[in-house]
């Protein structure tokens, strides 16, 4: 629900003032009421009942959890909620197009905006912390799951889609010195030329960059922490201090950049950048597909262990010292839904049997987005089904975690209530709210 009214309370209306309930000394207006609902239409989110029901008890929810943190004292993080805020801009403007249709859509300019982002994120940090020291000491015990599970009905598991485990080797192909020259020839161009006022570095970066996601902005990442950047991006940005000139060429996983300083505020920084990668030929390919061939030759031959090329060879830093086990970063395990995996990578393992090692194919590094060779071993298969302890450890007990965490906070707001003035008007009150909000005034 936070998530859905992350936006939601900012766009103005013509909606009167009236009041629906109030919690303490916090009003809770009709007009906000509305305005949550619309967002929920546009942004097409399911609400479990009467939104007019769901969502003013909600807010009730949320304004206990606040009061709490007033009396806690919670301290907000603010380089983490401006990194938030940022994030959320820079996904509006992707959505919607630009920073003038985002000021158009929410009838308000970029900076009042933000600040109105700040103050929820804030809200929404504040909420959570206090709910984490509720419920940190909940740790659910291996009797603690059993018992759980056992109390289940079969229709209340979970259906586990099929999920694979896999093992992965890759290699980058070997890129010619003279691409990479030329790449970095272009970039001292655009930087001679930005430095020498003849054109606009967001001309360029719009035009040339090979980062999408930023180019149409002219190159701009937003406000973004050092820990989010790239370390050699990150080092470059932060020791640029004129905003009229542009770095040197900083080589980085994704490739060559140039960078324009922006803005900075503490420790988060507002850049633009011109990204370039080398070109990488047919020729190079197959020599890395042969390479990689041979490597299987002698894995399949029984010279070599997959585990042991793995870890010699592979190019993949997040498997590689893992014995190329993948590891999904959803979950933070080993298995994968096949949708989860690198396109390429479902595509062969989808058509094999554990144990299965594939012949050497071409792929597109999710994260750098440039091209590598890889070979994949299948580990092990696991059919879809109802969750099953034996199988499904960890997803049972997270929901066995999850449950004594929902009851602990049940508990806490009903205790929280007893304190707290609530007053619901009239046209409001015709809910089966999900905790009692009324009974004061019985």
């Amino acid at each position: 629900m936070l998530a859905m009214t992350a936006i939601a309370a900012m766009a103005q209306n013509n909606v009167a003032e009236e009041v629906a309930w109030v919690i303490g000394n916090e009003p809770i207006f009709k007009s906000e009421i509305e305005e949550q609902y619309q967002q929920a239409l546009i942004e097409r989110v399911p609400i479990d009942g009467n939104p007019y029901c769901v969502i003013p008890e909600q807010m009730a929810l949320d304004k206990l959890f606040l009061d709490q943190a007033r009396i806690d004292t919670v301290e907000v993080q603010q380089s983490t909620i401006s990194s938030e805020v940022e994030n959320r801009i820079n996904y509006m403007i992707a959505n919607l197009g630009s920073k003038e249709k985002v000021e158009e859509y929410f009838r308000m300019p970029l900076p009042r905006l933000r600040e109105k982002l700040n103050e929820m994120y804030s809200d929404q940090f504040c909420i959570q912390q206090v709910q984490n020291d509720l419920t940190k000491n909940v740790k659910a015990t291996p009797a603690d799951v059993r018992k759980y599970y056992n109390g289940l009905s079969k229709d209340s598991l979970p259906y586990i889609p099929m999920q694979v485990e896999a093992q992965i080797i890759t290699i980058n192909p070997v890129i010619p010195q003279q691409e990479i020259d030329e790449v970095k020839a272009r970039l001292r161009d655009y930087a001679q030329q930005v430095n020498s006022g003849e054109r606009e570095f967001s001309t360029l970066a719009i035009l040339y960059s090979q980062d999408q996601s930023t180019a149409v902005y002219g190159g701009e990442t937003g406000f973004q922490s050092r820990s989010v950047l790239l370390p050699e991006y990150a080092t470059a940005a932060f020791n640029l201090n004129d905003s009229k000139r542009v770095s040197n060429i900083v080589e980085t996983d994704d490739g060559y950049h140039i960078i324009q300083l922006i803005e900075k505020r503490g420790d988060r920084i507002n850049t633009r950048h011109i990204l370039l990668r080398p070109k990488v030929s047919d020729k190079d390919l197959t020599d890395a597909l042969t390479r990689l061939d041979s490597v299987r030759n002698d894995i399949m031959s029984g010279k070599k262990t997959f585990d042991e090329m793995a870890l010699f060879i592979s190019q993949d830093k997040e498997s590689r010292n893992n014995n190329g086990m993948m590891l999904n970063e959803k979950n933070h395990s080993s298995r994968f839904e096949m949708a989860d995996l690198p396109v390429e990578v479902g595509r062969k393992v989808n058509n094999m049997q554990p144990g299965d090692i594939s012949e050497p194919f071409v792929m597109v590094n999710p994260k750098t987005r440039r091209e590598q060779v890889a070979i994949v071993k299948l580990v092990k298969r696991i059919d879809g089904h109802k969750a099953d302890l034996a199988e499904d450890y960890m997803i049972i007990k997270d929901m066995c975690e999850a449950d004594a965490k929902e009851k602990i906070i049940r508990d806490w707001v009903i205790k929280k209530q007893k304190s707290v003035y609530v007053y619901i008007e009239e046209g409001w009150r015709d809910c089966d709210f999900k905790y009692d909000w009324l009974k004061k005034e019985k």
